[in-house]
């Protein structure tokens, strides 16, 4: 984490951020595992493109789905509460996946790991804005270590898979979730008793329409992203063989979604320090506006013009995550944001994301993996046409900085 962003917080909130962040890293983490193992599944089982992005799907639902539930129990519960089930439960989940016998057990343990990893944003993201002072920079170093997550898991996947059993690359997660809930009982002062950081500036009431503008923009991001990091390996798999062929196919394909996800932290960092100082809504639509170009251009480019495209699309698409994620604290009310996390992962990961792998695995059976990411570029267009509405909705707000 960046020394000059935890510098500027207080020993608590250090704790909290750091605790935080070590399960928004597993998160990621582990739900990129399987994404990363396709290439595998395909060859080792024979199943197809389409039965593996049903059983990504499952994972990739659940993930989304247990978002709204999380929500509402987070007003009940507290942040803290959850976050345990979620790291107790995400460890239990990668248990039955570990000890898997058959694909169809394969399956229920991603569909068990999606519902109790939809727990995490919900509540980390509700103790972030009751607990920081500093949100979009903290919101960044959050998501950094988010995108990290997102680097490792397919990288350990392939080596894994390469070099040892691919059921390892779940249980180390699995050990890790379990430290982390041992870490944040001990660690994390209950709420009541914390000297809280509430200074998000929050409307007395919900902004309804201002906020279906806003998922509109997470069901496009979240479709896009479900699309392209479920996908993103195999293609890296087989169009970059050219160039590297001495590297074996899967631990090619997720090496270089790793580079995407580096690249991905610059877009954190990037986006934490503008989300502090314009406009967020009209950063936001800017920022998805620019990736629709890199999205297309994927679906023609191969060898190291991919490699090239593809890491300025991971540091494009990843830098709204801050921008947005403070930016709907600002849309919601302090009693009803947690819902509103909930609600925004259940579009975003749940129906955007969670449809996405088996849309996709249709069009790469029928027509072949580089065919998805154009796709993905159109499916941004209704984001682009709620931007400006949202933009406008805001412009003689306190939004104007």
């Amino acid at each position: 984490m960046p020394r000059q962003g935890l510098s500027i917080l207080s020993k608590t909130e250090r704790t909290v951020l750091t605790i935080t962040g070590l399960s928004h890293l597993a998160v990621h983490a582990q739900m990129l595992v399987f994404p990363a193992l396709l290439p595998l599944f395909h060859k080792q089982y024979g199943l197809g493109f389409d039965t593996l992005g049903l059983m990504a799907t499952a994972g990739a639902f659940m993930f989304g789905l247990g978002a709204i539930p999380a929500g509402l129990l987070e007003s009940r519960l507290g942040g803290r509460k959850l976050l345990v089930i979620y790291q107790v439960g995400s460890g239990f989940a990668a248990l039955i996946i570990v000890t898997a016998q058959t694909i169809f057990q394969i399956t229920v343990g991603l569909a068990v790991l999606g519902a109790m990893s939809s727990i995490y944003h919900p509540a980390g993201l509700t103790i972030l804005s009751h607990r920081l002072k500093h949100l979009s920079k903290g919101m960044s170093i959050h998501g950094i270590a988010g995108s990290i997550g997102l680097a490792v898991g397919p990288l350990l996947a392939g080596i894994f898979a390469e070099f040892g059993d691919w059921k390892f690359a779940f249980g180390i997660w699995m050990v890790w979730q379990f430290f982390l809930s041992g870490a944040t009982i001990l660690l994390i002062p209950n709420r009541s008793s914390a000297s809280d950081s509430e200074n998000v500036t929050s409307p007395n009431k919900t902004d309804i329409y201002s906020l279906a503008l806003y998922y509109i923009i997470s069901i496009c991001m979240g479709f896009a992203f479900g699309g392209f990091t479920t996908y993103m390996p195999s293609l890296f798999a087989s169009q970059t063989g050219s160039v590297f062929e001495y590297i074996p196919e899967t631990l090619r394909g997720g090496f270089f979604t790793t580079l995407v996800f580096i690249g991905g932290i610059v877009g954190q960092t990037i986006g934490g320090v503008l989300g502090d100082k314009y406009n967020r809504a009209a950063l936001l639509f800017f920022i998805v506006l620019i990736n629709i170009p890199f999205f297309a251009l994927m679906g023609y480019a191969s060898g190291l013009f991919l490699i090239i495209v593809s890491l300025m699309l991971g540091i494009a698409h990843f830098s709204p995550q801050p921008i947005s994620n403070a930016l709907l604290a600002e849309l919601t009310s302090i009693r009803q944001r947690g819902l509103g996390y909930g609600i925004s992962f259940f579009l975003s990961f749940g129906i955007g994301g969670g449809i996405a792998p088996a849309v996709c695995g249709w069009i790469a059976e029928h027509y072949t993996i580089s065919a998805i990411f154009p796709f993905m570029a159109i499916s941004l267009l209704p984001a682009v046409i709620s931007g400006p509405l949202l933009i406008k909705r805001f412009h003689h707000s306190s939004w104007n900085r």
